[in-house]
């Protein structure tokens, strides 16, 4: 009987590669010939990675969110088309780490629709960009501004609802909405230009799933005071304090910010 030769004798310029089975079993078996101590030596070189493989990777928290005493600064444009059209555009910078550091900058704009006097509507694009991220760059957000309001005397009640969907780069998308309730008061003064005092409340709810780490879904409240300083009919500044509290997954935090907004009517 002719006996049948192996694949690697009929085809000797072959090497035949080793099962995985078969080369751990060889590993193991040249490890208990080294002795106890190569064995020691090996396991000790593996301890340091098991707590690193055991780490859970958690969720970057939201880059939005400053850190110590911030300077934001924001330029708002209003076109006017008709009484009850207008075409809205804001531009933002923020700094954060003691004013020394611009971690955030957007632009928005969208048409905006008064179909009654206490009512205005405004559908919106966002692009922001988050300077310090390498790994979230961008966002992008639609968003749509509710504002309630109406004139009491000297006084204004204000309620801003503005529902978000955030589309983060490299991220889940999410859903929040922001609360907004606040007062103008109108300074009782002899000018042609009356100062008016801005008093208001921002809560921020998120919807389900979150794009990023945060203790609940109430994840941050911004208190913020200011005076509005009409300069001419179609130009005005306000300064303003705002308390903003974060909460990400260790807890509450917070810290203040310094603020300047410039508003233009065209």
């Amino acid at each position: 009987m002719t006996a049948v030769r192996s694949r690697s004798a009929r085809h000797p310029n072959v090497t035949r590669t080793e099962s995985p089975s078969s080369s751990t079993s060889g590993w193991f078996r040249a490890l208990r010939r080294a002795g106890p101590s190569s064995a020691v030596a090996v396991l000790c070189c593996c301890l340091p990675a098991i707590p690193v493989l055991a780490q859970p990777i958690l969720p970057q928290q939201d880059p939005e969110n400053e850190r110590r005493l911030g300077l934001w600064l924001d330029e708002a444009i209003s076109v006017s088309l008709s009484p009850t059209k207008s075409l809205e555009f804001e531009f933002h910078q923020r700094f954060d780490e003691g004013a020394s550091n611009l971690f955030e900058y957007f632009f928005q704009g969208g048409p905006g629709f008064r179909p009654r006097p206490w009512l205005l509507v405004i559908p919106i694009y966002r692009y922001q960009r988050y300077p310090g991220d390498s790994y979230t760059p961008y966002e992008q957000r639609l968003l749509l501004n509710i504002t309630l309001s109406a004139t009491r005397g000297r006084l204004r009640p204000i309620l801003r609802t503005l529902t978000e969907g955030r589309f983060p780069a490299n991220r889940i998308a999410s859903a929040r909405i922001r609360l907004r309730p606040g007062i103008e008061y109108t300074l009782p003064l002899r000018v042609t230009h009356r100062p008016v005092v801005v008093v208001n409340n921002e809560f921020f709810i998120v919807l389900g799933a979150n794009s990023f780490a945060a203790g609940s879904n109430f994840t941050q409240n911004r208190f913020q005071a200011g005076i509005r300083l009409p300069i001419t009919e179609s130009v005005s500044i306000r300064p303003y304090y705002m308390r903003q509290s974060v909460h990400p997954p260790t807890g509450w935090d917070g810290n203040g910010v310094l603020g300047i907004s410039l508003a233009l009517k065209l």
